[in-house]
Formats: C-alpha cells, structure tokens, sequence
C-alpha cells in the first residue's frame, strides 16, 4: 500500500488571537513531526485547503485563509482547494491521489467534527484505506460539549471508517 499524508485545513484563521483551535500548539508540533517523518520518507503529503466567502476567518485569499506558516508547504506538495467539509467533493483529490498511486491516507487536521470527519469517511467509502492520527485533529468547544469530548467522541466513531493512532505509532514506508 502506498500512503500519504492529508493535512486539512491547518490555516491561519484556526489560530486566531482569542479563538485558537484546541490544543493547537500540540496538534502543529505532532503535525510538524509527522511531516517531517513523510518527507524523510518521500511519502507524499498533500494539503487541503478550504476556501470560505467574504468575512469568514479562512476567506479566500486572505492571511487567514494561508496555510499555517509552521507547516509550509514545499514545491513537491500537493494542495487541494475545497469549499466543503468533504475534502473530495468538486476537488481534484481523488485524481492527484490516484495518478501517484496512493491507497492508504494518514489523515490529520482541522476540525475534528466536521472536514476530518467528513474525508475520513468519504475516503473509506472509495475505498481508501484510512488511518487517522488521533492526537493531530482538533476542533473548538461547541455549547453542549467539550473540545476534547468532541476528539474522544470522533476517534472512537471514527472506528468504524479509520484506524486510529497517536502520531508517536505513525510509520511512514522508505
């Protein structure tokens, strides 16, 4: 199986003064690891990147909507422009993935309830297999429950769709 690393939606505007994403500090460093482990590798990491109308904090082509300088980017990356939760709808995804030969996805990201939820069972559902890394996806607290019972919640639904592990068990073929 040949795999890659999906980043979604790791911009800006998820770390905004004041409304920063849960554990964002934590989520990058891990990411920043994982990424660093797929290059080492030659692993293919591409990045998905959600595009949002006017006055929302990941507008097109704002600095929110940039992908976060910490995890840049390099020429060999592929990145994928989205306007949905579904990081394969009306996106190029599923061909890029496919013209490298890629079946297996190591998926982390923002925000845990909504796009990592959405690609981690879309891609099960073409077939994909799917490992989400469950220390490296994050989201915010909503007005009934916690942040962190929304990660809990996800990675054990997430069952169903994904493997699920922490970063440190991620392993990356060379």
């Amino acid at each position: 199986m040949k795999k890659a690393l999906l980043v979604i939606d790791v911009q800006n505007g998820m770390f905004q003064e004041g409304n920063v994403v849960f554990k964002g500090e934590r989520m990058l460093q891990n990411l920043k690891d994982l990424i660093v482990q797929a290059r080492s590798t030659k692993t293919p990491i591409f990045y998905i990147q959600h595009n949002a109308p006017a006055g929302k904090p990941l507008e097109y082509g704002t600095k929110g909507w940039e992908i976060h300088p910490e995890i840049t980017p390099k020429n060999q990356d592929v990145i994928i422009q989205k306007a949905t939760p579904d990081s394969f709808y009306n996106t190029s995804l599923d061909e890029e993935l496919k013209k490298q030969g890629i079946d297996h996805l190591v998926i982390a990201g923002i925000q845990t309830e909504a796009c990592v939820d959405t690609t981690c069972r879309r891609a099960f559902s073409m077939e994909y297999k799917v490992t989400l890394v469950s220390d490296t996806h994050s989201t915010w607290d909503s007005q009934d429950i916690t942040a962190q019972q929304i990660i809990n919640h996800h990675n054990e639904v997430l069952r169903w769709f994904a493997a699920v592990y922490p970063s440190k068990d991620i392993t990356f073929d060379s």
